[in-house]
């Protein structure tokens, strides 16, 4: 393959960066679980174990694979490609990322709907080359289709944001 030949010759984030902050986060997050747990109580009592017993351990274990994974990443730094992801490649992952973001952020505000509508709009355009009034027309007929599904078909209501924008509908 062409990507794995380049990736040698390639300029981007390395190999070892990458290993070595996956590696911290995971022993962050088990030092946290470790913390907690002590904080709930992780002996063995009288009538069984605390609440925090075997949440104690898993964290142990957590720490311990964070600890390794460091090491290695570390020290062993001729078993991968020297570089994780190239920079255009990066570029056209955040192109989706970024967008992905801002929508889930946009659900808090205009709720599930709405921010979909206009998420599906975005990517037409965007990636498939659509015209705007085709793509918005398509978005929004997705989206009615949904809220009928759901909010009257199947009673199931979804998050209509805090603005609440749809209030009009009585649902």
């Amino acid at each position: 393959m062409a990507l794995e030949h380049d990736r040698g010759t390639a300029r981007g984030i390395a190999t070892r960066t990458v290993e070595s902050i996956v590696a911290v986060l995971i022993f962050a997050l088990g030092a946290l679980v470790v913390y907690d747990s002590l904080r709930l109580g992780a002996k063995w009592a009288e009538d069984g174990p605390q609440a925090g017993y075997f949440p104690f351990y898993i964290g142990l274990i957590l720490c311990v694979c964070g600890t390794v994974l460091l090491v290695s990443a570390r020290v062993g730094g001729g078993r991968t490609p020297a570089v994780f992801v190239a920079w255009p490649e990066l570029r056209r992952v955040l192109s989706v990322l970024g967008p992905a973001v801002l929508y889930v952020a946009c659900i808090q505000l205009l709720g599930l709907y709405l921010a979909s509508a206009a998420y599906i709009a975005f990517f037409m355009v965007r990636l498939g080359r659509y015209t705007v009034p085709a793509s918005a027309a398509l978005g929004v007929g997705i989206m009615a289709l949904f809220f009928l599904v759901f909010e009257v078909w199947f009673k199931v209501p979804l998050y209509k944001g805090i603005l609440d924008p749809l209030g009009f509908l009585g649902y």
